[in-house]
């Protein structure tokens, strides 16, 4: 017996009522972005691993898909090399494209590409699959959705005030409630400069970036490993300690880090983000994580990460400023910022909690019953007349028993079963069965249409 085949791990099929609902989701996302003045983009699945490598420090740079070369990938490829199996460097040799791992960096080559056909400030939505080689597991997966928003050219914190807004506008719409935790490249470049190690910023940040998964001691842990001195970690433990209100935690990182060039900086900025969003009513909690760094090495002003609060699972939401990232294409000076929604991870949570509206995974409104061909005719005037005026119908192709039509309605979830036999067609008026009641009324097609728009 043949294998039954399968997709590969981390990768998932999704069937119509599926579909449906992330539909809805990308739906929800994009009247938001749209309404904030932001365009659409696309860009391909591919670029060229130059492109990628070091964007998305050590530990991203592993989780890259690199595509082989076509045609015989190996003629080229260094004979030392293969001999001694070492796979980073013949990597680059045999392989030129990669998967993208994220929107972001695709965005900054499209900018950079594309310069003279933009207008700055450019404010662009980008909804594409992105692959990470990552091990699979519950709301992590190998091939996934992003939802990304940005904009280039403005230094403005306008800017990061309209994004914290959207994401609470879309997860307000969603009924998500969401914490959004908040930080600053800038504070963390203070943080490594208050304990005397500043050219070890990003082993720092790389480390303190795993406090909520693994705790206090194996960060400690693991700055050993990376090198940091125990007079540096003794420094940083009461940083990793601190609790509190958004302003409390503010006002003790300023006694600690508040003297040094970057903290004092970063810590303004924040507090003005926060006193910009003061005058909205933000369902989202907000919250200063002074730990967080989202592991990416392109930040170099806020960051957000966004967290379902009735969910276990990893960010739904995340990003920050990126002032550098199109100085790596040649394009200096132009700063950016944005922030990217998780479509599989919101998707888990809202299947978690069963938020998806009712109506959410029905195609059709309506689904006409087949009784032969003699009904056909008329039944055909009637599905041409619903969809006419915009009602998602359909007719049953083949006149087989009642009972499977009916069958197939419930199903897919159809709302109504138009019922059009002999006499219905000589009277041109269908017998209309609510599928959620089972009620059933004698209508005619206009007043049917009057019902179904009500």
């Amino acid at each position: 017996m043949a294998q039954k085949p399968s997709t590969p791990k981390g990768t998932r099929d999704f069937g119509p009522g599926e579909m449906s609902r992330r539909n809805y989701i990308f739906s929800t996302i994009r009247q938001v972005f749209e309404k904030y003045g932001y365009q659409p983009i696309e860009t391909p699945a591919m670029e060229n691993l130059s492109s990628l490598l070091g964007k998305y420090g050590e530990e991203g740079d592993k989780l890259l898909f690199k595509i082989l070369n076509s045609g015989d990938y190996l003629s080229k490829a260094d004979g030392q090399l293969l001999e001694e199996k070492d796979s980073v460097k013949l990597s680059t040799q045999i392989s030129e494209k990669g998967l993208r791992y994220d929107l972001t960096v695709p965005f900054a080559r499209y900018v950079v590409q594309h310069r003279d056909e933009i207008s700055f400030p450019f404010k662009r939505y980008q909804m594409q699959p992105v692959w990470r080689a990552d091990r699979p597991q519950k709301g992590r997966y190998r091939e996934f959705y992003q939802c990304d928003v940005d904009v280039i050219g403005s230094d403005s914190l306008l800017n990061e005030v309209d994004l914290i807004r959207m994401i609470d506008e879309v997860f307000e719409n969603l009924q998500i409630n969401v914490v959004v935790k908040l930080n600053n490249r800038k504070i963390l470049s203070g943080i490594a400069q208050a304990i005397g190690a500043p050219e070890q910023m990003t082993e720092i940040t790389v480390a303190m970036d795993k406090l909520d998964k693994i705790g206090e001691e194996p960060v400690y842990a693991e700055l050993r490993e990376r090198g940091i001195s125990e007079a540096s970690i003794e420094m940083l433990k009461p940083v990793l300690k601190l609790r509190g209100t958004s302003e409390e935690r503010l006002q003790s990182l300023e006694s600690l880090i508040g003297k040094t060039e970057e903290g004092a900086k970063g810590l303004e900025e924040l507090r003005t983000i926060l006193r910009y969003l003061n005058a909205f009513d933000l369902k989202a909690v907000l919250e200063i994580d002074q730990s967080l760094a989202r592991g990416l090495n392109y930040y170099t002003g806020a960051i957000i990460e966004v967290k379902a609060a009735d969910v276990q699972i990893g960010s739904i939401c995340g990003g920050g400023r990126y002032d550098n990232l199109t100085g790596i294409f040649g394009m200096p000076g132009v700063s950016g910022v944005g922030v990217s929604f998780g479509a599989d991870r919101i998707y888990d949570v809202l299947t978690e909690l069963e938020l998806y509206p009712e109506t959410t995974g029905s195609f059709s409104q309506v689904l006409i019953t087949n009784f032969g061909e003699t009904e056909e005719p008329f039944a055909l005037e009637v599905l041409r007349k619903l969809q006419h005026a915009g009602i998602a119908a359909e007719l049953y192709p083949d006149p087989v028993k009642l009972k499977k039509q009916m069958k197939f309605a419930n199903d897919k979830g159809i709302p109504f079963v138009l019922l059009i036999g002999e006499e219905e067609r000589v009277s041109e008026q269908p017998t209309l069965k609510n599928m959620q009641t089972g009620e059933q009324t004698r209508t005619t097609v206009d007043e049917l249409i009057r019902r179904i728009h009500q």
